[in-house]
């Protein structure tokens, strides 16, 4: 894969699948300590993917949990 004059490569599409990457997904660039590019979805990106997977779930318990239950559950 070579980068084109303009800067651009084409992310394949398993890459594109397992990361979340859909057609107008915003992504961030960074460099690591060893020079490596790393390219993820922006993080507003992801805020809306929990928000509208919190959306689909709100409503489905089954069991409504006491604060403390739901404390021990996250403690471990």
């Amino acid at each position: 894969m070579k980068v084109t004059r303009k800067g651009q490569v084409t992310i394949p599409q398993d890459i594109r699948e397992r990361a979340g990457m859909s057609p107008g997904t915003d992504v961030v660039f960074s460099i690591d300590d060893a020079g490596g590019v790393r390219l993820q979805p922006s993080s507003a990106d992801r805020a809306d993917e929990v928000a509208q997977a919190v959306r689909a779930l709100r409503g489905r318990g089954g069991r409504r949990l006491s604060t403390e239950e739901i404390m021990a559950l996250t403690r471990g």
